[in-house]
């Protein structure tokens, strides 16, 4: 297994170019079910997540073509058939590390009229149920079982013929999978309360490319008038938000000054207005962002929302940043109850934070110094490595894989920028 070592102190400066994203990638694969024509994605990251979807579709008897496949290359052009569809299961060995796997089921029960998805697994940030998943799709007409740990949903005969719901809480992940089955209803489905994410507008965009008739895109009501196929289209996927906001804090826990080559201001308000409340100098430009650390960093209060509040993938590594704002800030997670598994590493580097169910209070300036640290998940992961190029002598990072789950490449992207970092055998 690998691990990170990391020498902090250095400056980054230069350029660091953004991939692909990760969570709308994960969207838009699926979308390859819904048709007999090929699909292509272009600006697709190489990342463990990606690749552990490419075997799942596999599985189901589709065909992937790769170009793209130099070694310098970030992201690559990927071709998914699906004019032959083999077998609508999901299996437990390929479902149980990512949770994604389970955006399968609403594709697949549209155009087979059947699906089989285990249970999914995935990071362990706590409780994410499927439950709304599972109404979503009830409400459009599919027939919902739970058993042996499996999903079994069923069309009934003719197909889905489309309904409403109203969405109890916003839910990206049952948003998505609801908004896939629709496309292909045999009549209108009207989703409220539905996740406005970039990731989602993605994704409607894709499927209208497809030739799906959906209104509302980019707001919380969508209508879905479903269509009797879809087409197959050639798609980039959107630049990833959380990356560049990760390289961000990067760049300016170290005083540093990157441009993020690719980067979309428009997908990342809340994140650059939460920099710039600490003191980092945002700069938008016609072909990224500018992220600049040149005075001291000043303490801050943040809460985690649904967008376009401020994403809870980049509460870890704003925490991280705010090690070294003068001051004393408060997070708040609303998302997800099991959040802070990263404090208790990021105390081991010397941080000053205490949490309090779902508040987390850090104090800075503190001194990072360098220590034998573990990841616990994706952006926790990330957190770390942030922490670590500004402390003291040499920090360890285990448990990598998670990394490779969600940045593509990490450690050459840094060191492009001055960053100190090597990927060893542990």
């Amino acid at each position: 297994m690998d691990k990170l070592i990391i020498r902090g102190g250095n400056r980054l400066s230069g350029k660091i170019p953004i991939s692909g994203a990760k969570n709308a990638a994960l969207t838009l694969i699926p979308c390859a079910l819904l048709t007999e024509e090929p699909l292509t994605l272009r600006n697709l990251p190489r990342l463990a997540d990606i690749d552990g979807f490419q075997h799942l579709m596999t599985q189901f008897g589709i065909a992937t073509g790769i170009r793209g496949k130099r070694p310098e290359d970030f992201g690559r052009v990927v071709t998914f058939e699906a004019n032959h569809i083999t077998s609508t299961v999901a299996p437990y060995d390929l479902v149980r590390k990512m949770r994604a796997s389970i955006l399968v089921l609403g594709p697949m029960l549209a155009r087979m009229g059947e699906a089989k998805v285990s249970l999914p697994g995935g990071c362990a940030i706590g409780n994410r149920p499927i439950d709304l998943h599972l109404k979503a799709l009830e409400a459009i007409g599919g027939e919902i079982e739970l058993a042996q740990g499996y999903v079994k949903a069923t069309a009934p005969d003719g197909g889905l013929p489309g309904g409403e719901f109203d969405f109890p809480v916003v839910s990206v992940g049952a948003t998505e999978n609801a908004v896939m089955a629709a496309v292909l209803a045999n009549g209108t489905s009207r989703f409220f309360n539905a996740a406005r994410e970039p990731e989602i507008v993605d994704l409607c965009n894709l499927l209208v490319a497809m030739g799906a008739e959906i209104e509302g895109i980019g707001t919380s009501d969508l209508t879905i008038h479903g269509v009797r196929k879809l087409n197959g289209a050639t798609y980039k996927v959107m630049p990833d938000r959380i990356e560049a906001g990760s390289y961000a804090c990067a760049a300016a826990i170290t005083g540093g000054e990157v441009f993020l080559d690719g980067a979309d201001a428009r997908d990342m308000q809340s994140t650059n207005h939460a920099l710039r409340n600490i003191g980092v100098e945002v700069t938008e430009e016609k072909n990224g962002i500018r992220i600049a650390a040149n005075g001291p960093l000043k303490a801050t209060n943040l809460s985690t929302a649904p967008f376009p509040g401020l994403a809870t993938d980049m509460q870890a590594q704003l925490m991280s940043l705010l090690c070294k704002a003068e001051g004393t800030s408060v997070l708040k997670e609303t998302i997800f109850e099991n959040r802070y598994m990263h404090v208790p590493e990021l105390a081991r580097m010397g941080a000053d934070i205490e949490t309090e169910g779902r508040t987390a209070i850090v104090k800075g300036p503190v001194g990072l110094t360098g220590a034998e640290v573990m990841a616990t998940d994706l952006r926790a992961s990330m957190s770390l490595i942030i922490a670590a190029l500004a402390a003291e002598g040499e920090t360890q990072v285990r448990r990598i894989y998670h990394l490779d789950r969600g940045y593509e490449r990490l450690e050459e992207k840094l060191q492009l920028v001055g960053a100190d970092i090597e990927r060893v055998d542990d």
